[in-house]
């Protein structure tokens, strides 16, 4: 499939058309129950959930998840956050899904997030912010094949 049409685009009309992209409830939302308020703004907005389950993601699954950022400093945070505590992770489909959940998302820095957002509204810090979203269509294909293998 063309990458433009894979990415939501139609090259020839710029017309948009429905993408699949995945978040992640992180173990900090599971456990302040806040999955099924993160989970209503994705369905209000008028996303379809594809896929959905709670797991509690393997060290070794999480350093694959996290695999683009093996050589950086916080690596080993994320890997010990993100297996701290079940997680709920889930697909979307819809128009735009990926540019659009990264905006509903917001900023990585919680208290930086603009208010209005899942970040903005719902996070504490760098960590413990709540969620994680796809940053491109490369990305969902590689992590949804890590949650949902």
């Amino acid at each position: 499939m063309d990458q433009q049409v894979r990415q939501g685009r139609h090259p020839a009309e710029g017309l948009t058309l429905p993408e699949e992209t995945l978040f992640i409830v992180k173990p900090d939302a599971v456990a302040r129950s806040l999955t099924g308020r993160i989970i209503a703004r994705f369905e209000a907005k008028g996303f379809e959930i594809t896929r959905l389950a709670m797991l509690r993601l393997t060290k070794s699954q999480a350093e694959s998840f996290y695999a683009v950022h093996r050589d950086k400093p916080f690596f080993d945070e994320l890997v010990s956050f993100i297996t701290s505590g079940p997680v709920v992770a889930c697909t979307i489909r819809g128009n735009n899904a990926v540019a659009t959940t990264r905006i509903m998302v917001g900023a990585t820095k919680s208290y930086e997030a603009a208010p209005g957002s899942i970040r903005g509204d719902l996070g504490l810090g760098l960590s413990d912010n709540v969620i994680h979203a796809s940053d491109s269509a490369a990305s969902f294909e590689h992590e949804s094949g890590v949650v949902f293998p």
